[in-house]
């Protein structure tokens, strides 16, 4: 009986553990084109990072920014064929670029070493980086960031693990306290001790 049960938890564990790793995900170990700071258009390629170095000295994000204040905006032109063509960037707040109201603009100019740096305060909300490239034909990349938003989609994937084996375990446990055997292995024990 004690076999079983450990079996079955071990199961349990394992089960609980694969579904609870398959949704950690770390921004440092993707691929380039699975990155979701990547922006391809054809054959081009931009990178967008943020940092907050008052609020993490270290960390970097992608769309999703931890705090409002002053953010650093790094955009990588990832492909050499851009740095040889005026670049801007505009930072809107807001979701549509005809809509929002301009926080930060970077004329056209070109970036030889491929690092755009801009610095801006964003207050809580959502915001839209549009990166325009203006060559033959002109490229555009937008960037959707949210500053200090709650992303559901990201709670949901860290607790489904966690509560699907505590529902799991909950079950196995009611299953084996319910069964015949235990019943009868807990009275063999009971009238051991007497």
């Amino acid at each position: 009986m004690t076999r079983q049960i450990t079996q079955a938890g071990i199961a349990v564990f394992i089960l609980v553990m694969a579904l609870y790793t398959n949704t950690v995900s770390a921004h440092g170990k993707v691929a380039m084109e699975e990155d979701s700071c990547m922006r391809r258009i054809g054959e081009n390629m931009i990178h967008l990072s943020t940092y907050q170095p008052q609020v993490d000295e270290g960390g970097h994000y992608c769309t999703d920014i931890p705090k409002a204040g002053s953010t650093v905006l790094v955009i990588d032109l990832v492909d050499p064929a851009l740095r040889d063509m005026p670049i801007g960037v505009k930072v809107i707040k807001g979701s549509k670029a005809s809509e929002g109201e301009t926080v930060t603009n970077a004329r056209p100019a070109l970036y030889q070493d491929g690092v755009i740096s801009m610095s801006s305060a964003l207050d809580p909300g959502k915001y839209l980086v549009v990166v325009t490239a203006e060559g033959v034909p002109p490229l555009n990349y937008e960037y959707h960031l949210r500053v200090e938003m709650i992303n559901y989609a990201e709670v949901f994937r860290a607790t489904i693990g966690p509560a699907v084996g505590l529902l799991l375990t909950t079950i196995l446990g009611y299953k084996l306290i319910r069964s015949r055997r235990f019943r009868d292995w807990i009275a063999s024990r009971r009238a051991k001790k007497s």
